[in-house]
């Protein structure tokens, strides 16, 4: 007997077979199916005939494909204590909700961990994914990842990669843009607070810094820069150890936000009068900016448009169907905002 959704030489029946035998589309087939959208009587009886005589049933991919249940798209973060990865989390659910997706948030623990993260979220029902730092450089060009077939675009990266979507900006401009601030306002011995350098953004943003510096013939030894990982507590032993040298910065370029606040925060702590005897800078613009004291001069990335634009390049390449995506790099603009800490 014949297997329901199945030809009778065994092979799988798709909806493509049934629209080349109708000699229609197959969103119309898929239409007909679901009762959804226009087509006229002539069609319904034909899309009809040619479902009954292939056996046709369709998958739950195939309903995802054109919109007859939400398509479902996972999210996969690193475990770290970050308002960046709170603000993009926030900032993805707001969008999915908004175009009727469906969002599977995961997080990994470590780099090692995330390919089978991928894969569990594979395993629950995500037919695309979207990547936060460091995940883009983890999986971009693992076989082991490429065979999952899901279409993935990563946010907030530092540069186009060749098998995902990429929305980003120029990490490295608006980094040096923030230095190049900095020492227009006088500031000549400028120490960074580095982001982890095994994230594309981290190293991007520190050549920033160094072009900025270099530009003017100032400075930047090993024992200015400190590599932190984007966390507040990072932040602390980062500025304990710059404001502890026997000839201290007189301003601190911090990678994100939350390290930036860590920087005002250790200053403070000091009896330091800000920004008289520190300027502090960070990265991101995200609410922490504005909760410290004095408020933090900081690059402004747009998270809500990024996530919402990677969201939508998923989207369609769901709606595409399987096949291979033309990688599309999307450069978004970032805003140097002043504020009282520079």
């Amino acid at each position: 007997m014949q297997r329901p959704g199945r030809s009778r030489d065994g092979a799988k029946v798709t909806i493509k077979a049934v629209a080349a035998r109708a000699g229609v589309s197959a969103m119309t087939v898929s239409n007909v199916f679901n009762n959804t959208g226009k087509f006229s009587r002539d069609t319904r009886e034909r899309v009809l005939a040619a479902i009954e005589a292939l056996g046709y049933v369709p998958n739950s991919a195939a309903r995802r494909l054109v919109g007859a249940t939400p398509a479902r798209i996972g999210l996969l973060y690193a475990g770290v204590d970050s308002l960046f990865i709170d603000t993009t989390l926030a900032a993805a659910a707001v969008a999915s909700a908004e175009r009727g997706l469906q969002l599977i948030a995961r997080k990994a623990a470590s780099p090692e961990d995330a390919l089978e993260v991928a894969r569990a979220l594979q395993r629950s029902g995500a037919d695309a994914l979207l990547l936060l730092p460091p995940f883009d450089l983890v999986l971009s060009g693992s076989p082991a990842f490429q065979a999952l077939g899901l279409a993935t675009a990563a946010v907030a990266t530092a540069a186009p990669l060749p098998d995902m979507f990429t929305v980003r900006i120029d990490n490295r401009a608006a980094s040096r843009a923030v230095t190049e601030l900095l020492i227009a306002k006088g500031r000549r011995r400028i120490a960074v607070i580095a982001g982890p350098q095994d994230h594309s953004d981290g190293v991007e943003r520190l050549l920033g810094c160094r072009d900025a510096l270099a530009a003017h013939g100032l400075a930047l030894t090993d024992d200015l820069v400190i590599e932190g990982r984007f966390t507040f507590e990072s932040g602390l032993e980062a500025a304990e150890r710059l404001l502890s040298l026997p000839v201290p910065p007189d301003a601190i370029v911090a990678a994100n936000d939350d390290m930036a606040a860590a920087a005002l925060w250790t200053a403070h702590r000091r009896g330091l009068t800000l920004p008289r005897d520190l300027a502090v800078t960070g990265f991101d613009d995200t609410l922490l900016a504005t909760r410290v004291w004095p408020p933090l001069t900081t690059v402004r990335q747009p998270i809500d448009r990024m996530t919402a634009r990677a969201l939508d390049l998923l989207l369609d390449a769901v709606r595409r169907g399987p096949g291979p995506v033309a990688p599309t790099d999307i450069l978004e603009a970032y805003a140097l905002v002043e504020r009282a800490s520079a």
